[in-house]
């Protein structure tokens, strides 16, 4: 971890600050970047999502995705942009978003993060069925017992049964 990296840890990690202090501070660190950085628009884009400025964020997490994150950080804008695109009202373009995330990269190290996400999406679409199925899927790998029996009632609840 680099120090610009250790700084916005240091500022993302302290619980004491106000939305609009963490605003500042990490657009204090994101103006040490090139204009236009992937990663300074992403914890810029970020700030402002945690303090409930889902519209200011919107933005700048699609800027951040297109100037190129790495791939640490290219799940997370996706994840992000999507939980605030469902927060303003659009939670079909969520879906579609976190499906392609989803296929994208079956392997990701965020794909349970992703699936929850798409679960919330699903249920403020107003498919609470396929919503529990998503979340069911994705617990069932993580459960001591009965991991074969909750995927089958997931299936159950996809195909409009149980």
């Amino acid at each position: 971890m680099d120090e610009w990296d250790a700084h916005v840890t240091e500022v993302w990690a302290d619980e004491t600050l106000e939305d609009a202090e963490r605003i500042e501070r990490i657009d204090a660190l994101a103006g040490r970047r090139p204009v236009g950085d992937a990663r300074a628009l992403f914890e810029r884009a970020g700030a402002r999502d945690a303090a409930g400025l889902e519209s200011d964020a919107e933005p700048l997490y699609r800027a951040a995705l297109a100037a190129g994150l790495d791939d640490q950080h290219r799940p997370q804008a996706v994840i992000q942009l999507a939980s605030t695109v469902r927060n303003l009202g659009r939670s079909a373009e969520a879906i579609r978003m976190l499906r392609a995330e989803l296929d994208r990269d079956p392997q990701s190290p965020l794909r349970d993060e992703a699936t929850a996400f798409l679960a919330l999406a699903l249920a403020s679409h107003g498919d609470s069925r396929e919503a529990a199925s998503v979340a069911l899927r994705a617990l069932a790998p993580h459960l001591t017992r009965y991991g074969r029996s909750v995927l089958w009632y997931a299936d159950e609840l996809a195909e409009g049964n149980g």
